[in-house]
């Protein structure tokens, strides 16, 4: 009977840690897409795990996960940061936005209620307040739940998850539209019209502006890595 006691708690306590392990994974993913951190934050296993109020073990298999994920980059035996995208990285995650949240952007469309753009237009108000007040972290929270709550529409599961590995690879790098993509306002005009076109039942105008979305930010984003290897 000891042995059988034993051996479940073992497995119990497997269990636990695998939970825990997907807890802290979903957190830090959830953080990431977010942009909660800038590229070049170091992740150390310590932090993570007070943060989260998890052990190490979990929090090192979260990282280690999100590591061979391309989201976190080794770069010495026990420092993990969050890395830069370079100029190839950035064109194909870009492409592969624009094709991808576009086919659910405008396979979503025509499932807009009225709560849903209402939705969309108090994010809006959000964002562009937090663009107002130097905000950037807020913007680039609500950001997220801006596109998601149009892409969520199209319920094609695993589109959605592709586009959010997407996410998770560019979040932290769109730190890098900042100041000029508040400033010039990009974003706020293509959220409008995105909403505009959804009022007006017309999905492919949704789908135009949410790609032109994509696009001028990756135009400032392209430009931020070029000054960086200027500097290197």
């Amino acid at each position: 009977m000891n042995g059988n006691t034993t051996g479940e708690e073992s497995s119990a306590s497997d269990l636990q840690s695998g939970r825990l392990s997907d807890f802290a994974y979903s957190s830090i993913k959830e953080q990431l897409t977010r942009g909660v951190y800038k590229p070049g934050h170091k992740l150390p296993i310590r932090t993570v795990a007070e943060m989260l109020n998890v052990g190490a073990t979990p929090a090192r298999e979260a990282i280690n996960r999100l590591v061979f994920e391309g989201a976190l980059v080794m770069v010495g035996p026990k420092t993990v940061i969050v890395p830069h995208l370079d100029l190839a990285a950035l064109y194909e995650v870009t492409q592969m936005r624009l094709a991808l949240e576009g086919l659910a952007t405008e396979k979503g469309a025509p499932c807009a209620t009225n709560a849903v753009i209402d939705k969309l237009l108090a994010l809006q108000e959000k964002i562009t307040l937090s663009l107002n007040e130097k905000r950037y972290a807020d913007a680039l929270h609500d950001n997220k739940e801006f596109h998601f709550t149009i892409y969520r529409l199209c319920e094609m599961p695993h589109l959605l998850s592709t586009i959010e590995a997407l996410w998770l690879r560019v979040g932290a790098s769109f730190h890098d539209l900042y100041p000029e993509f508040a400033e010039a306002k990009y974003g706020v005009h293509n959220h409008l019209a995105a909403i505009e076109g959804l009022v007006d039942k017309d999905p492919s105008a949704v789908r135009a502006a949410m790609e032109n979305d994509i696009r001028d930010g990756y135009r400032r984003l392209k430009k931020a890595a070029q000054e960086r290897l200027k500097r290197q």
